[in-house]
């Protein structure tokens, strides 16, 4: 597993997502966004260790939940979704 941390513009660290891949970190960090299919948030995460920033457009969008869902789970979920941009290199 690797660890991701979320990057603001200004360059402040702030929220650890982990993952196996960058897109499975930005996927966690997506729904909790408030980005829409019509105005994606930007996310860069920086991979702890590493002076990589993977830069992505996030949103996510209320679906139907699938047919075989617990009982437990609502009939309308938020799905995130992610576009990667690019890689960056911080100094």
């Amino acid at each position: 597993m690797r660890n991701f941390v979320i990057r603001d513009e200004e360059g402040n660290e702030h929220g650890v997502f982990t993952g196996k891949q960058p897109r499975q970190a930005a996927l966690k960090a997506a729904n909790r966004c408030e980005g829409t299919k019509s105005k994606p948030v930007t996310l860069m995460l920086r991979e702890r260790g590493t002076k990589k920033v993977h830069i992505f457009k996030a949103w996510k969008q209320i679906v139907k939940a699938p047919e075989n869902r617990p009982e437990w789970m609502p009939e309308k979920i938020s799905k995130p979704f992610v576009k990667k941009e690019r890689i960056e290199a911080i100094d």
